[in-house]
């Protein structure tokens, strides 16, 4: 079973994701290639002069400064998810513009996926490429979904003091973490800080999506609704959510 994987190349937390999951891919089940969207959540348009300026006038300095030295140690140490690809001899598919553009299906098409894994991509996959790949397309969500839909789902769990969170691995449909539920799992929250959290829900959820991907392989998936009744959604935090965040005692590392 070819599966093509659908990333970006996050300095932070991915690259250990995606490590797992190549490692631990089911049996006649193979990566043959990774698609790399651009930096979550800012989109495709800012620069990253601009993503900084955001994220420092968001967040505040010491996440800024936190974060910039850790991408820099990610820079020279290959911490990234590109380093890690080349390390495995991993093909990146490069694409000419969005994913859902006529140029962009015509190469993935290339490739032949029998099934798409989305872990933080950050385009709304449409139906020309949801078509592509017989078996679907999955995507890991760090939330227990319906609830928390949206960006940043390790954010917003600790600003509004929830005691348990968790990960979701669904099929993607045309809507916002939207589709019918595989697999989820829970996470007692405890006194984790939002990079703790983030970690930990990276781990489970590489784990759940390997075991998401043999259900899948052997048409054993039960699902779960994704009820939109039920539905929670959040965008990009403001200064005002950063600051009742820290008000509420949560801390980001």
């Amino acid at each position: 079973m070819k599966i093509v994987l659908i990333t970006q190349n996050e300095p932070f937390f991915l690259s250990t994701t995606v490590e797992y999951i190549i490692n631990n891919m089911p049996s006649g089940c193979e990566v043959s290639g990774v698609i790399l969207l651009g930096a979550s959540p800012f989109g495709r348009r800012s620069t990253f002069v601009q993503r900084a300026l955001t994220t420092f006038q968001v967040f505040g300095p010491a996440f800024f400064f936190h974060y910039a030295f850790k991408l820099i140690r990610s820079k020279l140490v290959g911490g990234d998810v590109v380093s890690m690809l080349k390390r495995y001899d991993i093909d990146t598919i490069p694409l000419d513009g969005p994913i859902n553009s006529a140029s962009s299906l015509q190469v993935i098409k290339s490739f032949e996926p029998d099934l798409l894994v989305s872990i933080q991509g950050n385009q709304i996959f449409k139906a020309g490429l949801l078509a592509i790949p017989n078996l679907g397309t999955l995507n890991l969500h760090t939330a227990l979904l319906p609830k928390y839909r949206g960006l940043m789902p390790t954010f917003w769990v600790l600003k509004n003091q929830e005691n348990v969170t968790g990960v979701s691995v669904f099929f993607v449909d045309e809507g916002i973490d939207s589709g019918p539920i595989v697999i989820q799992r829970k996470i007692e929250i405890g006194d984790m800080t939002q990079a703790k959290l983030i970690k930990e829900s990276k781990r489970i959820g590489a784990e759940c999506l390997v075991e998401a991907i043999d259900k899948v392989k052997n048409s054993e998936c039960k699902l779960l609704p994704n009820d939109d009744e039920q539905m929670t959604y959040y965008g990009f935090p403001t200064r005002k959510d950063v600051k009742a965040f820290l008000s509420a005692g949560a801390k980001f590392f």
